[in-house]
């Protein structure tokens, strides 16, 4: 793999929490990180000069929406994503699986992929391994996926042990479609509840050598000890000297407890989505900007964040804008939540690299608030 590789530098005696450097052919990025996800070539509300500003490191785009709009071949012709987003930093790419299999009883399974009808026209369309590998070798990014399918939670032992053997499947078939040596492409470890099947499919892709693994099928409706039981089941059986990628989660506190187990990567769409809602992240813990008693505060959100936001504006300027739907609004509310992961993932790695991330994890939840553990964000 042509310019990719992960360097094991310090790990947490306090916690086994690992602080690494993950080098691509975009830059060198440091680990624990949370990436910023980007859907449609854009993180909704942001600039790329406002995310470097914020030190984003890795951001992640959509495959499936991607190749729905524009269309792969746009994006490829355009010079791929870092030029059409004008991005220069890493760029990582996710399969297409979650947002096909998250289609419900509109799609259908089969061994060589999955029809289901686009969300954009309604016409009928086809993804497989190959197909997703083809869509992302055009699209660019640095760091790419397996296609796999995301199986619902709850569901039977032995639905779950099909859909591994399947997905394991498909990886192969993805890995041998691979064509372009300047990109990384990631094994999915599957298995949902299940521990011999998280461990199986671990082993088994561990066997095809991907440069990296990513842990699927979590934070999809299951409780907060179950997940943490899944990446448990998955990570012991995955190398120590390649990254670990926790896709989907982004509640400040998984970030804590998913570094915790040796996880090197996050992403969610979750800091912009509920700043649209004027839900917003702080280190006191959750905070409604609807609130009527911010009417007259004058005060920025957040006093220990200093991003473009909490510099320049206040918790009456915010509300007022987000109860008038006013655009600028949501974009600072956006920036705010996002500016709040990097920085606590910036501060899980200093954490780790000074081994005390069990008294920084004891600190950040008096302040947060203890009953992170009971609900979502």
């Amino acid at each position: 793999m042509e310019g990719f590789w992960y360097e094991l530098k310090h790990v947490c005696k306090q916690s086994g929490a690992r602080y690494g450097i993950l080098h691509t052919p975009h830059g060198d990025v440091e680990t624990p990180m949370f990436m910023p996800v980007g859907t449609l070539a854009t993180v909704k509300g942001i600039s790329p000069e406002q995310l470097k500003e914020m030190n984003s490191q890795v951001i992640l785009s959509n495959t499936y929406h991607l190749w729905l709009r524009p269309g792969e071949d746009v994006v490829k012709q355009a010079g791929g994503l870092h030029k059409f987003m004008n991005y220069d930093g890493p760029i990582l790419t996710d399969s297409g699986g979650f947002q096909v299999f998250s289609l419900g009883k509109t799609r259908k399974i089969e061994e060589e992929g999955v029809t289901f009808k686009s969300i954009v026209d309604g016409k009928k369309l086809f993804l497989s391994p190959e197909k997703a590998i083809q869509i992302q070798n055009d699209l660019g990014a640095d760091i790419i996926m397996s296609f796999d399918e995301c199986a619902p939670y709850p569901c039977t032992h032995d639905y779950m042990k099909n859909s591994v053997e399947r997905t394991l499947r498909w990886a192969k078939r993805g890995k041998d479609a691979h064509q372009r040596d300047d990109q990384a492409l990631f094994g999915i470890v599957q298995g949902g509840e299940f521990e011999d099947l998280r461990e199986f499919s671990a082993k088994e892709l561990v066997k095809m050598d991907f440069p990296g693994y990513s842990i699927g099928g979590t934070s999809v409706g299951e409780p907060k000890d179950v997940m943490y039981k899944m990446i448990d089941d998955a990570i012991q059986w995955l190398p120590v000297d390649k990254p670990r990628y926790l896709m989907g989660v982004g509640n400040p506190i998984d970030l804590i407890e998913g570094a915790m187990r040796g996880i090197d990567m996050f992403d969610c769409v979750l800091p912009t989505r509920v700043a649209r809602h004027g839900a917003l992240m702080t280190h006191y813990g959750r905070m409604n900007i609807n609130n009527e008693k911010f009417k007259y505060d004058f005060t920025p959100i957040d006093d220990k964040c200093h991003c473009y936001t909490c510099r320049n504006y206040t918790r009456a300027y915010l509300r007022h804008l987000h109860k008038c739907d006013e655009i600028f609004g949501k974009s600072l509310l956006s920036i705010h939540n996002v500016a709040f992961l990097l920085q606590l993932s910036e501060d899980i790695r200093n954490a780790i690299q000074e081994d005390r991330l069990l008294d920084f994890k004891e600190e950040f939840l008096d302040h947060y608030g203890r009953d992170v553990y009971e609900r979502a964000f």
